[in-house]
């Protein structure tokens, strides 16, 4: 892991700080966190010449209380369900309603990932070498569930790599990837904008634009 000290201007310049520790790296594609974590993948793709795509994670609402999560679904070729053993033995769901709260979340996905990339399906990890990428972490529970379900879907490996996050959050990510990369890990963690001078929401059109410009993966 590599620390620095340091105050990104916005998720473009902290993409451009990514991709400059990331210098002589070898990955095969790099998948971005929307909305915030794509600026920060772009640059990283972009410096490091490599194909861009966006990995969609949706939680799994619990029955009466879709607060609290049961998992997530994530996107990709095929999507993965990964649940959370723990929350299901509280909430206890029965087989009927999971089963159609993971198809609500996938019709979510696809809507999603229709209106940031049209047609193109989701890229296939199988056997390559992921770099995921998002602004920062809070919690970790967004990046845990994608890394999960990149590992369940046959990536060689899974590096996270992101600006800011505690190290707390860390750590726990550490069991769900082979390798992690964090330039700020600050020993009294805030939210993750306060490391950021411009923290203004990423909307779906600038999601689309960088998407739309950046080299997109192609599936085996």
């Amino acid at each position: 892991m590599v620390a620095y000290r340091a105050l990104f201007k916005d998720r473009r310049d902290a993409g451009r700080r990514l991709a400059q520790a990331l210098t002589g790296t070898h990955y095969d594609v790099v998948l971005a966190l929307p909305r915030g974590g794509v600026p920060v993948a772009y640059e990283v793709a972009t410096r490091l010449k490599l194909p861009l795509d966006v990995v969609i994670v949706r939680k799994i609402g619990a029955p009466g209380q879709p607060e609290f999560g049961l998992g997530a679904v994530v996107d990709g070729d095929p999507p993965q369900v990964v649940l959370t053993p723990q929350m299901v033995d509280i909430f206890q769901p029965s087989e009927r309603y999971l089963e159609a709260e993971i198809q609500r979340q996938l019709d979510e996905i696809t809507r999603r990932r229709h209106a940031y990339i049209g047609q193109r399906p989701p890229v296939n990890v199988s056997g390559r070498r992921v770099l995921l990428i998002d602004d920062g972490i809070a919690t970790g529970g967004t990046a845990k569930a994608a890394a999960r379900a990149l590992r369940q879907a046959g990536a060689t490996s899974v590096t996270l790599a992101v600006p800011v996050a505690p190290e707390t959050a860390l750590n726990e990510l550490a069991a769900e990837v082979d390798d992690y990369l964090c330039l700020m890990t600050p020993d009294y963690f805030n939210a993750v904008g306060a490391y950021y001078q411009d923290f203004t929401q990423t909307n779906d059109d600038e999601v689309i634009a960088l998407l739309q410009k950046a080299q997109p993966p192609k599936n085996k």
